[in-house]
């Protein structure tokens, strides 16, 4: 749908109308919430952390802005600036959250809530999750539009395996996670690694000119369905981790890590791939990417194991409840 957007070039929005794919979505989730979301108020309603919100969207401002646009501007002043900023404004943030719960206030990000093991070892988890994914198909557009030529219709329509692998698995989350646990997220990254490196022996095997739609399918159709389980089960695993009481902090907490690891991924992994293109081309930068993502999947599957062997991961009353 994006891709024929795109191709339409709706009074000339050109790629902007990719956006107009979120307004049908977001129309009916609005309908449906005011029908089945019960209405609820607080008794003693929380002020908002104006302060911490500011300071944390400075720190990441100047930790993803240089990141993002510093190679391609040839790493400027201002640039260097705002990434000797971005640690202090972290500080500076976890300084105002610490005081802030402590006078009983209501912080953005409560400091107590990520000393929970639980919650601080599942939102590692999603670390490699969203940077691997955001980097991955930021590299992958730019392979499919001016590596292969593809108009973007074309290109939307060669990503469609992916999602139609990705989508079920999302939804077997919970009976994998009563077979395995926490454990689901191991297998999920190996089949995810799996479908990588058929990408990969694909890109190497295949002629340029002989990459089709239809030879790229194998490794996305393996891609999607370990980014689906991937993908439903961070939330699972963290949400579970969180107190009843602070369902609301820990799913805005979840929330903000998944956003911040997507543009931190197309910052990291996309920045690597462009800088790679002058000096091993496109296919070889692609492939480099793809190493780093399968590290990034290493690291993913090792730490789920981790996880899964912490008391009340791997049985009935851990994840596989909630």
């Amino acid at each position: 749908l994006g891709g024929a957007l795109v191709a339409a070039d709706l009074a000339g929005t050109g790629w902007r109308a990719v956006f107009l794919v979120n307004v049908p979505i977001a129309a009916a989730a609005l309908l449906v919430g005011v029908r089945a979301v019960p209405d609820s108020r607080a008794e003693r309603p929380a002020r908002s952390d104006v302060l911490g919100t500011v300071l944390f969207a400075g720190a990441l401002t100047a930790l993803l802005l240089p990141l993002t646009e510093g190679r391609a501007t040839g790493w400027p002043l201002w640039s260097v600036l705002l990434l000797a900023a971005a640690p202090l404004l972290g500080l500076a943030f976890t300084g105002v959250e610490r005081r802030a719960e402590r006078g009983g206030g209501s912080p953005l990000l409560s400091p107590s809530l990520l000393r929970e093991p639980g919650v601080r070892g599942s939102l590692v988890l999603g670390l490699p999750i969203f940077i691997g994914f955001s980097g991955f198909m930021f590299g992958f557009a730019i392979v499919l539009q001016q590596g292969l030529g593809y108009g973007a219709l074309k290109a939307g329509l060669t990503v469609i395996p992916m999602g139609l692998t990705q989508v079920p698995a999302s939804m077997l989350v919970p009976r994998l996670v009563r077979r395995w646990g926490a454990r689901a997220m191991t297998r999920a990254a190996v089949v995810h690694a799996v479908g990588l490196a058929v990408l990969a022996l694909t890109l190497l095997w295949t002629s340029w000119s002989d990459l089709s739609p239809l030879a790229l399918a194998p490794g996305l159709l393996l891609c999607g369905a370990g980014q689906g389980v991937q993908l439903a089960l961070y939330y699972r695993l963290a949400l579970a981790a969180v107190p009843a009481a602070r369902a609301g902090a820990g799913g805005g907490l979840t929330a903000t890590v998944q956003q911040s690891c997507l543009a931190l991924g197309v910052a990291t992994v996309g920045s690597l791939f462009l800088g790679l293109v002058p000096d091993v081309g496109m296919r070889g930068a692609f492939e480099a990417a793809l190493a780093v993502q399968g590290v990034g999947l290493a690291a993913l599957a090792l730490g789920s194991v981790r996880l899964a062997s912490s008391p009340g991961r791997g049985g009935p009353s851990g994840p596989g409840s909630a």
